[in-house]
């Protein structure tokens, strides 16, 4: 078990990462990351890439974390503060009573991270997602539905912001994800994966089309989607919908695109 400490101050020192977490998400944690509550703490316990530096709970949640927190190191410390003191660390009632600090793991090229797929292999590939809602609700879906891998590029917001971990239920976590440097379609093609975009207008139905054993889904953000030059790259598919309505949020769309392209075999 990692090593409990009662933290009864909320400006005791060892606690420095947790406090003021609203204003600290908007400037940054310099290669550092907040987890919030028990399914993502949960999750980065299990996984091995990023690694955690401590938890702070309240000591009521203990019992039921144990088996959690018998997955992280020995000397990795906790630390237990009464729900007043909490909510005074965090800046705001934390309802969850359950945070985690841990290290980003090195960035991985998006070569290296597609150079390591196998023969069958499905990527999602993601443009202009500012919001940390839909990023967090995109990585979901990735990991519900056994994405390999996702690709960012240089426009898209911050998975591992603690907004975006939050709503994608740890998925950010468990799912491997890079950031293009350059054009995506190339680099997509560069390794072997046939590019598949999502367009309101795009020339196959989804249901009546099938996927690539290699195949990346592109998705471009709500609004002005993807653009006519990365489309005219793509096979582009659409899903159907009532006439006169042609909208659909980002996050609800990959998972309906994921939950076919990986039931129809890719």
């Amino acid at each position: 078990m990692p090593t409990f400490i009662a933290i009864d101050d909320p400006a005791d020192p060892r606690i420095e990462a947790y406090r003021d977490i609203r204003e600290r998400d908007l400037v940054g944690r310099r290669g550092l990351f907040v987890a919030e509550g028990e399914t993502v703490l949960r999750m980065l316990a299990a996984q091995g890439r990023h690694r955690p530096l401590s938890v702070l709970i309240a000591p009521k949640r203990r019992a039921k974390l144990e088996s959690i927190l018998e997955l992280l190191p020995d000397d990795l410390p906790v630390y237990l503060a009464q729900q007043p003191v909490l909510d005074a660390i965090a800046g705001f009632e934390l309802h969850r009573g359950i945070l985690a600090v841990a290290e980003r793991a090195p960035a991985l090229s998006a070569d290296t991270l597609l150079a390591g797929l196998g023969a069958r292999a499905l990527v999602l590939a993601l443009s202009g997602i500012g919001n940390h809602d839909n990023m967090g609700g995109l990585f979901r879906n990735a990991a519900a539905f056994g994405v390999d891998a996702v690709l960012l590029d240089a426009t898209c917001c911050d998975p591992l912001y603690r907004k975006a971990i939050r709503v994608s239920v740890g998925g950010v976590l468990a799912v491997p994800f890079a950031t293009v440097e350059g054009d995506m379609v190339e680099t997509l093609l560069r390794n072997g994966l046939e590019p598949v975009a999502l367009s309101p207008a795009g020339e196959t139905p989804l249901h009546g089309f099938t996927p690539p054993s290699r195949a990346a889904l592109l998705l471009g953000a709500e609004g002005p989607g993807l653009s006519a030059e990365t489309l005219a790259r793509c096979r582009t598919v659409s899903i159907p919908m009532a006439g006169g309505f042609d909208s659909l949020n980002v996050a609800t769309t990959s998972g309906i695109a994921l939950h076919h392209l990986r039931a129809s075999g890719s």
